[in-house]
């Protein structure tokens, strides 16, 4: 099974930014600053470059400012104000080379207000993040929250950091505790986060954990690559029963993950042979509609599949009335509970509900958490989605048939049925 791709590395790159305080973007206050304490042949580099930057000429002010390198002696002062200026025009320019440098230089000059030095550790540390250097940029990311940050938001990009530099042991550390704070405040947690912890799972073969992850990626965030993974990964689970291929594929049909010619004729045979004709025809319709049906060299041998679903929805309807009248009589409601679903299926919605509700009740069923599963599909069909997830709640077993219940109520939670 491959690993999950790290879709928000490329997401984090292009939505970082240098976050520069105000105060550093100043040119202004940098220029006035510049008059008052600095000589005035590093004064008017400053002031050069100042304009030049006010007129977005951003590649000339980064070259001005670079000519007060060449001056000799600089006091403290001066070279911090330079570095000012320069942070300010290579974030401008899109300079990231420049920022590492300018960042580093006021970092360790410590002459900012704490909040402000914070801010430009935050700014340090997202350039070296853009860099690629991810050994770097996690150190500083460390240095931000050690020296009293609070944004949370950068702490996808510390751990992706952690990640990226080979240090995968710390980085689950943090993940695990960012998705316990999330899980016990009721939020949703970052797709990221459930990436890297369902890698990590897999790696480690740990099939639960990396189940878990899927669900609340699909749960959360609901992007159909998500789906194809999770649902091709419960058939690999132990103790699926192959007894739910059919179940499998109706979910799969309404998330449109059923494209094959051979997957629409697979699963309107198996709805057929299961006593289900009228899904069988709408699912074979919808083949026919995408084209996967009725075209090619087997197009004869798919217009006799759908001559087959007809001619047996057409005999069921025929003896509808007495198949219902028998399993009534019969102490095992699964005769029951069958025809409700083949009914709801028909179309038939509140009939078909209500005779599987009264086969349910019978309590003699072979398979019981099948039947609930069958009647939250068809609350759902009928547009009663409080209702389905009612009763997809109440579904048990490791057999397939409770993950399958878990992943309909998501269905109905995103689909807005």
């Amino acid at each position: 099974m491959k690993q999950l791709r790290l879709s928000r590395i490329a997401v984090l790159l292009a939505a970082i930014g240098f976050a520069a305080v105000p105060e550093l973007t100043n040119i202004a206050a940098n220029t006035a600053y510049a008059q008052e304490a600095m000589r005035p042949e590093i004064g008017r580099i400053v002031q050069a470059a100042g304009e030049l930057y006010k007129s977005k000429k951003y590649k000339d002010a980064l070259s001005k400012i670079h000519e007060a390198d060449n001056v000799s002696g600089k006091t403290v002062n001066e070279n911090f104000t330079i570095e000012r200026m320069r942070l300010s025009i290579a974030s401008a320019a899109g300079d990231n080379d420049t920022v590492i440098r300018s960042a580093e230089a006021i970092v360790a000059a410590a002459k900012l207000p704490s909040k402000d030095q914070l801010q430009m550790i935050q700014v340090l540390a997202n350039a070296y993040f853009k860099a690629g250097n991810y050994s770097k940029a996690a150190q500083w990311y460390n240095r931000y929250y050690a020296d009293g940050g609070t944004d949370q938001s950068l702490r996808q990009y510390m751990i992706q950091a952690m990640n990226q530099s080979g240090d995968g042991a710390k980085a689950m550390k943090e993940v695990m505790a960012d998705l316990a704070a999330d899980e016990k405040a009721g939020r949703a947690p970052s797709l990221i986060n459930l990436e890297t912890y369902a890698n990590a799972a897999l790696k480690q073969k740990d099939m639960a954990g990396y189940t878990s992850a899927l669900e609340k990626m699909v749960a959360y965030h609901g992007k159909k690559e998500y789906w194809v993974n999770l649902l091709n990964n419960i058939e690999r689970k132990p103790g699926y029963s192959e007894r739910l291929k059919l179940d499998l594929y109706r979910l799969k049909l309404v998330l449109g993950q059923v494209t094959k010619t051979s997957d629409y004729m697979d699963s309107s045979l198996m709805a057929i042979q299961a006593g289900y004709p009228a899904e069988a025809v709408k699912i074979i319709d919808a083949g026919y509609k995408a084209g996967a049906l009725g075209a090619g060299n087997d197009a004869e041998r798919h217009k006799r599949l759908r001559d087959m679903a007809a001619k047996a929805l057409d005999e069921a309807n025929k003896g509808a009335a007495a198949a219902e009248a028998d399993a009534k009589q019969s102490k095992d409601g699964s005769n029951l509970v069958n025809l409700g679903f083949a009914a709801a299926a028909a179309g038939k919605a509140d009939q078909g509900i209500a005779m599987m509700e009264e086969g349910i009740k019978k309590d003699s069923l072979k398979h019981p958490e099948d039947a609930k599963l069958h009647l939250g599909i068809a609350q759902l069909q009928a547009g009663k989605k409080a209702n389905a997830i009612k009763t997809f709640r109440t579904v048990q077993g490791n057999d397939g048939t409770a993950d399958l219940a878990r992943y309909w109520i998501i269905y109905a939670n995103q689909s807005g049925k």
